[in-house]
C-alpha cells in the first residue's frame, strides 16, 4: 500500500524515511534540526527514530 500523502506524519513513527519528503520534512522540524544533520544521523545509527533521538542529544 502506497503512503497517503495527505498524512503530515511518519505513517510508521517507529523510523524514519528519508525518500519521503513529507517526512524528512516532520522529523528535521520535530528534532529543529537540518536534512544534512538528520542523514548524517541516519547514516549513523540507522532509520529508527529513536536511535537517530538518541544520537542528536549527544
Amino acid at each position: 500500500m502506497a503512503d497517503d500523502k495527505t498524512i503530515k506524519g511518519p505513517q510508521d513513527s517507529s523510523r524514519i524515511s528519508m525518500n519521503e519528503d513529507y517526512e524528512v520534512y516532520y522529523w528535521t522540524d520535530k528534532f529543529g534540526i537540518s536534512r544534512d544533520r538528520l542523514q548524517e544521523a541516519v547514516d549513523a545509527v540507522g532509520n529508527s527514530s529513536a536511535a537517530v533521538e538518541d544520537y542528536l542529544k549527544k
